[in-house]
């Protein structure tokens, strides 16, 4: 099972660096993978309603999500903390060398340094095993928002592609039910907080 628990994830979270505390934070709250978070434009970020509202990299396909507050406190804690870089200003995340964190380099080879640096947190946790890697958190979201009762809502904020009838014709999805979902996720990791 590519799945990861909760303790699990909490106690990377307790290890983890500004920039990969807020990436797995963005992988558990919202479905998002490495080139997700790695390609995320602070513009969209609205720190005052709690949503980020953009298009999922890899497919194109909308997507919304509420972030829980402590998302939103991590990625603007990794922001101020973001090295200064020219080329990339508006990337959320960026490494200690100024690149984000999935990078193609002029030469065309592609760097994946969150691959990298999770492996080296869940070293650091006690938690390695083989072909575990950020990717899980991706599954965890969709395995633990199923149990939400919304697949379309859960969807929505992973930025998955929806070919049926009602997917034509949806205009729009509630924030009131992309927060049920993310909501649901938030409670099976933290419980009453």
């Amino acid at each position: 099972k590519k799945l990861f628990d909760a303790e699990e994830i909490r106690r990377m979270v307790a290890h983890a660096g500004p920039a990969m505390k807020a990436m797995i934070l963005l992988g558990i709250n919202a479905g998002m993978g490495n080139t997700d978070v790695a390609s995320l434009p602070e513009s969209a970020i609205d720190f005052k309603s709690g949503i980020i509202d953009l298009p999922r990299p890899k497919t194109g396909i909308s997507r919304r999500v509420p972030l829980w507050d402590e998302t939103a406190a991590a990625m603007q804690d990794a922001i101020a903390k973001r090295p200064a870089s020219q080329e990339f200003d508006d990337r959320a995340f960026l490494t200690v060398h100024r690149h984000p964190w999935v990078y193609a380099k002029p030469n065309g080879t592609r760097t994946d340094s969150i691959v990298l640096e999770f492996r080296k947190l869940m070293r650091r946790c006690g938690l390695y095993r083989p072909r575990a890697g950020f990717c899980w958190l991706r599954h965890t979201f969709q395995t633990i928002a199923n149990d939400a009762g919304d697949p379309t809502a859960t969807a929505h904020v992973m930025g998955h592609a929806d070919g049926t009838i009602g997917g034509v014709f949806r205009e729009r999805i509630s924030d009131e039910r992309l927060r049920k979902v993310t909501d649901h996720v938030r409670q099976w990791l933290f419980g009453e907080v």
